[in-house]
């Protein structure tokens, strides 16, 4: 059964509105976001602090409820309950567009599932606008957000979009952006260029771009800010170099073993080699569990 949403047909019915905020700048919100923050019910923010500074900068006064990454369903319940009792509601994050790294899937989701029209505002997101002004391929990119803490994982991760022959787009805190590019510096066998983009919108706004291995120094040396939020872009692999045929000189077992050493698990790195080779992964398993025993 399909379900469709035709979402002003009957105007006065209650909706979920998801309405983007400023990730910087407070002019860059729009007109259509001021005026529905001024005419919903109530607005569901993941900090009611730094959302407070935003409607008292445009003299807008409407009821804050708390909605974040730990908020239980109980909360969800009295949105709900808000929604079905014909209270539209505004639901916005910090910063940027709500649910993109963001809490609101599962309020989107019992809406969507009792009918209650969810409507998109169109809106600031920083990492559009990190990717346009990057100077890096935009017309197919990957967006993967926050990357784990460990190591191992971050490899793994790497490893599995480092098949897709996109700009990857990452997120990362400022006490964190140092490790990642070290991460990265040592799993990519050949260079590959990243772009480091700061400060979006701000005053301080920066971009840093150059191969990893470039900009990693340039952290080491202490000539980088690591202060603000980062948006991480990685550029695709060059499919015409010989960072695609690296491995032509290993045997199926070092290939493996390669991997392995980045911190990858045996069972990643098989898969990865047998991509790499366009062969069966049976074939490089029993290459690497049998052909050695």
């Amino acid at each position: 059964m399909v379900d469709v949403q035709k979402s002003f047909q009957n105007e006065s019915e209650a909706k979920l509105y998801l309405v983007p905020t400023p990730i910087g700048n407070l002019d860059d919100i729009t007109y259509r976001a001021l005026s529905t923050l001024q005419e919903v019910s109530y607005i569901a923010c993941e900090d009611t602090r730094q959302t407070k500074k935003l409607l008292n900068h445009f003299d807008i006064h409407k009821p804050l409820i708390s909605y974040h990454e730990h908020s239980n369903r109980q909360k969800e319940d009295e949105l709900m309950s808000k929604l079905r009792n014909g209270d539209s509601i505004a639901l916005v994050s910090d910063a940027g567009m709500p649910v993109v790294s963001d809490p609101g899937f599962g309020l989107i989701q019992r809406a969507r599932e009792e009918h209650i029209d969810v409507v998109s505002l169109p809106g600031a997101n920083a990492a559009l606008v990190a990717l346009v002004a990057s100077g890096l391929p935009a017309n197919t990119f990957t967006f993967y957000g926050f990357l784990p803490k460990k190591k191992k994982e971050i490899t793994e991760i790497l490893s599995s979009l480092d098949q897709i022959k996109q700009t990857v787009i990452f997120y990362e805190s400022p006490y964190r952006i140092k490790q990642t590019v070290e991460v990265m510096a040592e799993y990519y066998q050949t260079d590959r260029e990243i772009v480091l983009a700061r400060e979006l919108t701000k005053k301080f706004e920066e971009y840093v771009r150059g191969t990893v291995h470039d900009v990693k120094n340039f952290i080491d040396q202490g000539e980088a800010t690591l202060k603000g939020e980062f948006v991480l872009l990685v550029g695709p692999g060059d499919e015409s170099s010989v960072e695609d045929s690296w491995w032509e000189s290993l045997s199926l077992v070092d290939h493996v073993e390669t991997y392995i050493q980045k911190g990858i698990s045996s069972k990643d790195a098989i898969k990865q080699t047998a991509i790499d080779r366009a062969i069966s992964k049976r074939e490089v398993y029993q290459a690497y569990h049998v052909g050695d025993s």
